[in-house]
């Protein structure tokens, strides 16, 4: 009997190193573009997530995990869809970790994802276009839509007595689409949005723009941009021009970035970018340790963005993601046990054996509705000269 019994482990082990596979995730961000002192940071928290999963040797029989980064741009589609389909085709990855930027995320998900079938989850890609994009249920998103966005902006700004402002953005898919989310919250809170203009980035001036801006007045000015882009020149125009001297700044323009800019010449100024207090991005802090700052804007939400596509393999079985994108809700939401960040392994011994999982994470992810987070944000003060979070809504 003895012999049986080990004579089945020694076949089941050979079916495991049989079945074990070198998979690819892809990693596509805008390297370069309006958005590169963000993506450093966010490349390494999936990378994490990675390589925990792979030295955990737990993975469909043993599999091991590489992550493939692809360069989006952020702003150049044709650019981002040629990068997307290099990693499919030449790289051959199971899943994608990205895009970031709401435009080029769009591009991707309709010329590549979906013509082969791979899944995608944006760590930050905010459009509420995007939660009504055909899909074939391939993507998702662990960061919140803009939708959620405009109204969380709209309770900032409303509770500090600020109710006239004008708003500039940056003109794509996810400067417009926040502009409009924030001016109808904003507006059926009895708030009143004097003028709402897009800028366009890589100009050296802006001061026809901020001249705009500033006729039409209002107490704050509202800069729905790219903090390595046109974000900065706007605000760089009016503080020049004496046009606004205190802004609101979405996720976009939230970064370590911001302070290097400008530091105490933008005092006074808020913001809000996705985040939580949760024991989930204390131990993602503690992951990350000293190799980047773990509270850079998207940073947990790419952590678990890489977590997600591999947890759903494992409850499938298979790295095919016409199997595997059927899983994805399923263990990012109850029933099942809690998983934080360093509990991959956890999380894969759990699946492996029939269990449920609820992926809690680094950023408290909670799926709804069409694959998009329910949404947690840090509320942002500038205080002498740096960024000070307020509270967490």
């Amino acid at each position: 009997m003895k012999k049986l019994l080990m004579a089945s482990a020694a076949t089941a082990l050979l079916a495991g190193a049989a079945s074990a596979e070198d998979i690819k995730i892809g990693i596509i961000l805008g390297f370069t573009g309006p958005l590169e002192s963000l993506t450093q940071q966010m490349a390494g928290g999936a990378e994490i997530a990675i390589k925990e999963v792979s030295d955990s040797g737990l993975l469909l029989g043993g599999s091991t995990v590489s992550g493939v980064r692809g360069d989006s741009t952020c702003i150049d589609a044709a650019a981002a869809t040629a990068a997307a389909e290099r990693l499919v085709t030449a790289d051959g990855v199971k899943g994608i970790m990205g895009a970031d930027c709401s435009g080029v995320t769009g591009a991707i998900l309709q010329n590549v994802a979906r013509p082969n079938g791979i899944v995608m989850i944006s760590p930050s890609a905010t459009s509420p276009g995007l939660s009504t994009a055909e899909d074939d249920g391939l993507f998702f998103r662990t960061a919140p839509s803009d939708a959620r966005q405009g109204v969380v902006m709209t309770e900032i700004l409303m509770e500090q007595g600020i109710n006239e402002v004008a708003v500039t953005y940056t003109n794509n898919d996810y400067g417009k689409g926040l502009a409009d989310s924030f001016q109808q919250a904003f507006e059926a809170a009895g708030g009143t949005v004097t003028i709402n203009a897009a800028h366009e980035d890589g100009k050296a001036d802006y001061s026809a723009e901020v001249g705009a801006l500033a006729s039409a007045g209002g107490q704050r000015l509202v800069v729905a941009g790219y903090v390595d882009q046109g974000g900065s020149g706007i605000v760089r125009a009016a503080l020049d021009s004496g046009a606004f001297n205190t802004f609101h700044f979405p996720d976009g323009m939230i970064s370590d970035a911001l302070i290097e800019n400008f530091g105490a010449e933008i005092n006074g100024s808020t913001g809000q970018n996705p985040g939580t207090d949760s024991e989930g991005a204390a131990i993602f802090a503690d992951l990350v340790g000293d190799a980047f700052n773990a509270t850079s804007p998207f940073a947990a939400e790419s952590y678990d963005a890489a977590a997600l596509i591999l947890l759903a393999m494992q409850a499938a079985g298979s790295s095919d993601p016409a199997a595997y994108k059927e899983k994805v809700f399923d263990v990012a939401n109850a029933p099942g046990e809690p998983i934080l960040p360093g509990e991959l392994a956890k999380a894969l011994e759990i699946l492996a054996a029939g269990g449920d999982v609820d992926y809690v994470g680094a950023s408290a992810v909670e799926l709804i509705g069409p694959g998009e987070s329910a949404g947690n944000y840090r509320q942002i003060e500038i205080k002498d000269g740096a960024l000070s979070v307020v509270k967490y809504r």
